[in-house]
């Protein structure tokens, strides 16, 4: 049996405040009394707040995420766009408190359908409601998370030893192993992912590998892949979802798992690595909460469709111009980065992680991901 590890208690990590508790929501309310002390002095209130254009968006080297710069900009009542848009926050900060006294969530598309309430102020799309949203998050430095609100989709999902504590919607602390006490599907992730949902227990792993697509998970679990090598496998289910992100730095900062990532081989597969590793420009607000620097890219890269003769597909326009783009994108700029990108460029092609199922159903497992895993230090 491989040693469990279990959460340090030395090491200072970055988590969220709390999610629905009073130091949580006290920014919004500290936010609603600036603009109504503002009013009762008879002024035009208005609101301070860090630009999220691309010009003040940088990716810092040091800590290797995205991060918003210094430049801020006002947004007062002075003029209608301005008025509504301060009305809209005020509608959204009452919502947000609602639902915490009355112990609720709400979804993204669900709060731009609740707007339809607010008269005048209603949002025109769902665009207009997930910005401001977003704006609210980079003013109260809490997460969107932590005012109950969230997407559609849940986070993916996790197969292997790791023991958790779940708190569920009754407040019932649960244990669940995420091998033993799960079915096929794994352990499904819930949108909120922090400690006061989801505490670690303990693991008998010794890394994790992060999976683009679900049949690629489900070929190296029905492999018993994470019980040969003692590996967690984690579906991103494509572009991974914030909670997904979020539980994936919390597993490699607390239990000092090792994170690789293995995607299919074309230039949209790379930009997922890039967000979970660096995070986004969408992002940039938190991604010191989402992004795990120290995540590694598995595969599959443009050698590998050469060294393992894989059957390819040949680049698209789309694809091409993604590639070149990539070459300016900072999240690449390692040599090995640039050589793997240009090597795609030249031999046009790209393929995906079921390619490898050309040399039979247990070769992914036996052999390819053995001799990934050796060659990055990981087995």
């Amino acid at each position: 049996m491989p040693r469990k590890r279990t959460p340090g208690s030395a090491t200072k990590t970055e988590t969220a405040p709390a999610a629905a508790t009073p130091a949580a929501l006290r920014p919004t309310v500290d936010l609603a009394r600036s603009i109504y002390d503002q009013l009762d002095r008879g002024e035009i209130p208005t609101m301070r707040l860090p630009l999220r254009t691309k010009q003040n968006i940088q990716f810092q080297l040091r800590d290797g995420v995205w991060r918003l710069g210094r430049a801020l900009g006002t947004r007062s009542a002075r003029k209608l766009d301005g008025a509504l848009m301060l009305l809209r926050t005020f509608y959204l900060v009452d919502f947000i408190n609602e639902m915490a006294r009355e112990g609720k969530t709400s979804t993204l598309r669900e709060l731009y359908y609740i707007s339809e309430g607010w008269e005048e102020s209603k949002f025109h799309s769902e665009d207009e409601s997930n910005l401001l949203i977003e704006d609210l998050e980079v003013l109260c430095e809490v997460l969107r998370e932590e005012f109950r609100l969230h997407p559609e989709e849940n986070g993916a999902s996790v197969i292997g030893d790791l023991t958790i504590e779940e708190t569920n919607r009754k407040g019932v602390v649960k244990r669940i192993n995420c091998r033993d006490d799960v079915g096929d599907g794994g352990y499904a992730l819930p949108f909120n992912v922090e400690k006061e949902k989801i505490r670690f227990v303990e693991t008998g792993a010794k890394f994790i590998i992060a999976i683009e697509c679900g049949g690629m998970v489900d070929r190296l679990a029905e492999n018993g892949f994470d019980e040969e090598h003692d590996a967690l496998l984690l579906h991103l289910k494509g572009q991974p979802a914030r909670s997904t992100r979020r539980f994936l730095k919390r597993l490699n900062q607390e239990l000092k798992l090792p994170v690789v990532v293995f995607t299919d081989g074309d230039p949209w597969s790379f930009r997922i690595f890039a967000s979970v590793a660096y995070g986004a420009i969408k992002t940039a607000h938190i991604s010191h909460y989402l992004a795990t620097p120290q995540a590694e890219f598995l595969g599959v890269t443009a050698s590998d469709i050469e060294n393992y003769k894989l059957p390819s597909d040949a680049l698209t326009e789309q694809d091409i111009r993604a590639l070149e783009a990539e070459l300016t994108d900072p999240r690449f700029a390692t040599a090995e980065w640039r050589s793997e990108i240009e090597l795609m460029l030249k031999n046009g092609r790209k393929a995906e992680q079921q390619s490898l199922a050309k040399y039979g159903l247990n070769y992914v497992t036996s052999t390819y991901l053995p001799e990934k895993l050796t060659e990055l230090g990981v087995l």
